[in-house]
């Protein structure tokens, strides 16, 4: 069964860095794109990065710049490295993967930007 497991998340200082991981596993990863989301609680699920096949990532216009999205298919682990963090990147991130048209998610890691 498809299974994606974040970890990373944690309390950082504002202009900190930190790095997550989503480690997959069920399925095909290599030729699978992936992104990372975040959520507050009462929002919507926001796009943060994601990041095709071919190594090809698009990112939010509040995160480009600061955000690098990357992928191990060795690993079977997708990254993203945040740097220069803001208190308003604080949420739940998520990463998902699509396939057949059906979404999986992860558990989340929560991420606190805060002095």
């Amino acid at each position: 069964q498809v299974q994606l497991v974040e970890s990373g998340g944690g309390l950082v200082q504002p202009g900190g860095s930190l790095r997550l991981s989503c480690a997959a596993s069920g399925y095909i990863f290599s030729i699978n794109a992936m992104g990372w989301y975040r959520q507050n609680p009462g929002n919507q699920r926001d796009l943060v990065a994601a990041i095709d096949s071919s190594g090809t990532t698009t990112y939010a216009d509040s995160v480009k710049g600061r955000f690098t999205i990357s992928r191990d298919n060795a690993k079977r682990t997708v990254y993203l490295q945040m740097n220069s963090l803001k208190p308003e990147d604080t949420a739940v991130y998520y990463c998902k993967v699509r396939l057949r048209g059906k979404d999986y998610w992860g558990q989340g890691t929560q991420v606190t930007v805060s002095s």
